[in-house]
């Protein structure tokens, strides 16, 4: 096993199979070790996140090498049965790299017993392996832009299934018309880890057994407390929380606000717990008009506050303060001069709907309510239970603005040994703008040196987390941020400190990112340690 830090609070344990790493996966999950909070099992590694306070990745790395690999639990998953149209465009291609007919790959394909390994890449997105073995297909050597929902697809070992319409390079072979992922549905993916699948001709037709009845999303119960309209949303209004964590099992990372420390303010300022959901703001213009007494707060981005009274009188008010509304009055915000998103709550929280536990929306995975539009009536009193209001918070000072430099403490790896030494000096050498395609995924930078690899071989794909950069083949890399895919198939070459997240995501477009180091390379083999520094 190679222990290799990710940050501050993670690391990658990477092993020589898939099956070593399954049987890890399966002894973590059934006697789990002291701190461990979350585990992501991917091709040839675990993601392992943990607490700090309770133990260390040296502790962690001394117990876990100790774990035997030889001891897996027979298979008792759901059994699903998929059936497949055998059109897919990349067949004939496959069939020539294995030197069969394509009647002979359908029919290898339909004969095995597939297995769902883990999870990822996309909310209900399953990576099978055969219990046979003997697939090592090829990516192709151009990802398309867009793969169909349904499509059946082979890579290097594995079989997938596309849940929804995205980008991807695996080698497509079919098409079903079974959904992968439904949120109507109690358990919305319909493969998880341990699960067994048999591909069938299309004809045959499908059968799920024990799959979960459907359920409706949680919705609490609308109260007689005031309303609010909005009137206008500005770039993008969502709503946000502390996100959704522990569902890596479905595909689904964490998601959640961007500024947690700007959220959270903002709900103890009006009395609230600080986990209730917020209105995330970007780049303000945002407008609602109060339909009954309400007290409200507004944090993160400092954007100009105008109250306007129902007869018309304006006022300029501040942020971090607890504010109240009459019915008619209206709050306008302003567009932010620093910083990128704002939070507004109301005491007694929004009646937001709960789905998979949170009320955050995940843009990468379309799951959670939908963006606010105008017109909408945000409903209150979703925990009439509340503090005193606060007067005593003080706002983040020098928040970054366009055209200004901000530097983010890293920690290297997982995967800095793939990258030449020339990399690593560009890596913190230069400014990296953040361009316009920049969203809630990741921020996409430019810089004038891109970075190098040294190992070209293709990555299997491996888990990642909030704050990982991530380095595709152009060599400009992408900082992911909190509604970033679960797992990643280029390298990370190292990962912004967890108490760096909030800033980065305030970070706008035209600004530009400084990399510091805080913590060099770090890999653990056996019992000792060797830290890789940048020579």
């Amino acid at each position: 096993m190679r222990f290799l830090a990710v940050n501050l609070s993670s690391f990658l344990v990477e092993l020589a199979s898939l099956d070593d790493t399954l049987a890890l996966f399966e002894a973590l999950s059934a006697m789990p070790e002291k701190g461990i909070e979350e585990i992501i099992p991917a091709a040839r590694t675990l993601l392992i996140r943990y607490q700090p306070q309770q133990t260390s990745m040296a502790q962690l790395a001394e117990k876990i090498a100790r774990r035997p690999l030889n001891q897996r639990s027979a298979r008792s998953g759901q059994q699903v049965t998929i059936p497949v149209h055998y059109n897919g465009e990349d067949l004939p291609a496959v069939a020539e790299l294995m030197g069969i007919t394509l009647q002979d790959v359908v029919r290898r394909h339909q004969e095995c017993t597939w297995n769902v390994a883990f999870t990822g890449f996309a909310p209900g997105f399953a990576y099978l392996v055969s219990d046979t073995g003997g697939w090592k297909t090829p990516r192709r050597s151009t990802p398309r832009t867009r793969i169909p929902a349904g499509s059946v697809a082979l890579a290097g070992e594995f079989s997938g299934v596309y849940p929804q319409a995205s980008p991807g390079g695996w080698q497509l072979i079919g098409q079903t018309e079974l959904k992968m992922w439904d949120l109507a549905r109690k358990q919305p993916a319909l493969l998880l880890p341990g699960s067994q699948v048999q591909f069938v001709d299309g004809s045959v037709g499908s059968r799920i057994i024990s799959l979960p009845a459907h359920a409706e999303a949680q919705t609490p119960p609308i109260t007689e407390n005031a309303t609010m309209t909005v009137l206008a949303t500005g770039l993008q209004t969502l709503w946000q929380d502390d996100g959704r964590g522990g569902k890596a099992a479905l595909g689904l990372s964490e998601s959640g606000s961007m500024d947690k420390n700007a959220q959270h303010t903002a709900n103890r300022i009006v009395g609230n717990p600080t986990h209730l959901p917020c209105l995330e703001i970007t780049q303000g213009g945002f407008r609602a008009r109060a339909n009954g007494d309400v007290v409200v707060s507004i944090t993160g981005a400092a954007c100009p506050l105008t109250l306007k009274t129902a007869e018309g009188t304006r006022y300029c008010v501040e942020s971090y303060r607890p504010l109240n509304l009459a019915a008619g009055d209206e709050i306008h915000l302003g567009q932010p001069a620093r910083g990128l998103r704002s939070y507004l709550a109301v005491r007694s929280g929004f009646v937001v709907q709960q789905i998979l536990g949170s009320g955050a929306r995940d843009s990468l995975a379309q799951v959670g309510p939908d963006p606010i539009c105008v017109g909408d009536i945000l409903h209150t009193g979703a925990h009439p239970h509340c503090n005193a209001v606060l007067l005593d918070e003080l706002p983040v000072p020098n928040l970054p603005a366009a055209g200004e430099t901000v530097t983010l403490d890293i920690v290297l790896g997982p995967r800095t040994d793939w990258f030449t030494a020339q990399a690593l000096e560009h890596l913190t050498a230069q400014d990296w703008n953040v361009t316009p395609q920049s969203n809630r995924i990741g921020l996409r930078l430019d810089g004038a040196q891109k970075l190098e690899r040294r190992l070209h071989q293709e990555l299997p794909s491996e888990g990642t987390c909030s704050g990982s950069i991530q380095v595709p083949a152009s060599g400009q890399p992408v900082l992911f941020l909190h509604d970033h895919p679960l797992t990643g198939g280029y390298p990370v070459i190292a990962a912004v400190a967890e108490y760096h997240l909030d800033l980065a995501g305030q970070i706008p477009p035209g600004a530009a990112i400084r990399f510091n180091i805080i913590q060099p390379f770090t890999e653990i083999t056996g019992s000792y340690t060797r830290d890789h520094r940048a020579a």
